[in-house]
Formats: structure tokens, C-alpha cells, sequence
């Protein structure tokens, strides 16, 4: 099979975004007046990014919601995608799979497919993702303020959980391996909470490398500091709800710097709370309130008694070695 047959075959829908669709030089896209368009980009990279014993579905799914995250972030709606694809060879069962993982969640949430590339080498793949939200109402990394409240949406830890399950240095039941494994492997972006926050929250970020490192940039960008309460934050593994006895210093390494959660972390003012609780209701997302943004640098956590914890946690970075 040849490259733009490939493309033809299992990359080529019809579009309503884009008046040219898939196949020439470049997508036209135009948003609504009064929006402004959001556009993220994300590279995974097959044994950094992912194992290669993933579901090809699943995959599929996953490429495009680490950047429907970044959309969610933002507050954005998404618009449409465009897709390059790295392919060490032509696999027709893995195609038909990673594609329709890709587009079960392209069509939960209206994001078509416009464009993009295909080549021959190692598996990688890279989505550009583009969005719309109104003029001047995005969520972003540098509005928090000293007072804020900060919070995160659904649970944390799970993915990183499944991974060192991969790895062999933790052992899980089968039915709770395959449920953070699914953490893992699926992760669902929380679009409709973000654009439900939108005139409320003062900052947004989503959890992809760990949450306090993806704090420190808020703080970077906010030119403040914080304070987590890991009380507060340690009950969002989810399998520790269903029995996982765990060393404390292990969980709140998983929850506080576990990575691959997609989960949104946020700041809003203290007098917010009610409508933050009504924007999670509305989207169908818990949140929880796990510390506040302070006028003093730095970031501080808390044990359950409100001491100081010195011990300190080190998110994932591509290039650490």
C-alpha cells in the first residue's frame, strides 16, 4: 500500500470545517466572529511516550487526547486536527485500530480531521490541534493570583501506578491493574470543564508531567507561589479506594508527581467556590481543593497535621536522564 492510498484508506472523512478537507497543500480553517483560534501540538514518541504493546486503539485515542487536554486548559472548543504519522511499516490491522481510536474521540468531540503527513521510520506520532474560544476569555498559565483557591479535577496517580506495574515494582490485582492501566492508556480530556470554567477560573494548566511540577509553571507565569495541602491530595488515587495499601512516601510520590494524568489543575478566587462546584457538576468532572496560591515564591507543602514537608519530588522531563 502506498503512502496516499494509506491516507485515502484510513485518514480521509468528510469535513465541514475545513472547505478543502484532507489532501491539499493546506487546511483553511475560519473561526467564528468574535473567537480566537487556540492551537496546540503534541509529539508522542514510541518508547518514551508509550509501550509498544499498547492497544492500537488505544493509542489512537490517547494521541489525540493529550492535546484536547491542552484545549481544556485553555477553556477552548475543539475545531479540527491535522495529523503526521512516522510508520516503520505498513501494518492494516494496526491502522484500522489506531484509527478508530482516534476518531471515536475526534467525533465526541467535533474535532475533524484536516490534514497532515505520512512517512516511513521509527513510530511516532505528532497532532496539531486547533480550537476556539472567545476573545480575551482563555484560561492561562499566569492568572493566579495570591488568595486563590487551587484545585484539580477527577483523580491522580492511577497512570503512574500502571506504569510501575509495567515496570514490575509494584503488584496490583488484575482488575485494578486494568483499571489504571486504562488511566494510562485512555485518558479522557476534561474539554467540557474547562470551558465551563471560563469566567471563573484565573489559571488552568493540564497535568501531563506530574502536579507540582505542572504547578511550577503556573507559579513561573503567575509570578507567585502556593501552598498544597498533600492531606487533600493523597486520596486521588483512585485504587487506593478500592484496597491498595500503599507506603505514604509512594503515594504521594505517585499523586504529586506520577505524570500522564490529564487531569486540569486550576486556580479561582476563595469567594468562587459554589460556582467552581456548579461548573464541575455541570461538566460531570469532581474536582478537589487542594491548597491556595500565596503572594510569597515558592511552593510549600503540608502534611495531614499542617507541618512543613521537606521531602521533595521530582516530575517527569524528557531530557533528564
Amino acid at each position: 500500500m502506498g503512502e496516499f492510498d494509506l491516507i485515502a484508506r484510513y485518514f480521509t472523512r468528510p469535513v465541514r470545517r475545513s472547505p478543502l478537507g484532507v489532501g491539499d497543500d493546506c487546511a483553511l480553517l475560519q473561526p467564528a466572529a468574535g473567537m480566537q483560534l487556540a492551537v496546540s501540538t503534541d509529539l508522542l514518541v514510541e518508547g518514551r511516550h508509550f509501550l509498544s504493546t499498547v492497544d492500537a486503539g488505544r493509542l489512537g485515542h490517547k494521541s489525540l487526547a493529550v492535546n484536547l487536554s491542552d484545549l481544556a486548559a485553555c477553556g477552548a472548543r475543539p475545531l479540527a486536527f491535522t495529523l503526521s504519522l512516522s510508520l516503520p511499516q505498513v501494518d492494516e490491522a494496526w491502522l484500522a485500530g489506531f484509527a478508530a481510536g482516534l476518531f471515536a474521540l475526534a467525533d465526541a468531540h467535533q474535532c475533524e480531521l484536516v490534514g497532515g503527513d505520512t512517512t516511513r521510520g521509527p513510530l511516532c506520532i505528532n497532532i496539531t490541534v486547533f480550537g476556539e474560544v472567545p476573545a480575551g476569555a482563555a484560561l492561562l498559565r499566569s492568572g493566579a493570583r495570591p488568595g486563590d483557591d487551587l484545585w484539580v479535577s477527577g483523580t491522580l496517580g492511577d497512570a503512574r501506578l500502571a506504569l510501575e506495574a509495567f515496570r514490575g515494582t509494584v503488584s496490583l490485582p488484575q482488575p485494578m491493574f486494568e483499571s489504571a492501566r486504562l488511566r494510562l492508556e485512555q485518558p479522557e480530556p476534561r474539554v467540557a470543564l474547562g470551558c465551563a470554567l471560563r469566567g471563573i477560573a484565573t489559571s488552568a494548566i493540564d497535568l501531563s508531567d506530574g502536579l507540582l511540577g505542572d504547578l511550577g509553571h503556573v507559579l513561573a507565569r503567575s509570578g507567585a507561589g502556593a501552598t498544597v495541602e498533600t492531606a487533600a491530595v493523597t486520596p486521588l488515587l483512585a485504587a487506593t479506594r478500592s484496597g491498595l495499601q500503599l507506603p505514604l512516601e509512594q503515594l504521594q510520590a505517585l499523586v504529586l508527581a506520577g505524570g500522564d494524568d490529564y487531569e486540569l489543575a486550576f486556580t479561582a478566587p476563595a469567594d468562587q467556590r459554589a460556582a467552581v462546584e456548579a461548573a464541575a457538576a455541570q461538566a460531570g468532572t469532581p474536582v478537589t481543593r487542594i491548597g491556595r496560591i500565596d503572594a510569597e515564591p515558592g511552593l510549600r507543602l503540608l502534611d495531614a497535621q499542617g507541618r512543613a514537608l521537606e521531602r521533595r519530588f521530582a516530575s517527569f522531563d524528557h531530557f533528564a536522564t
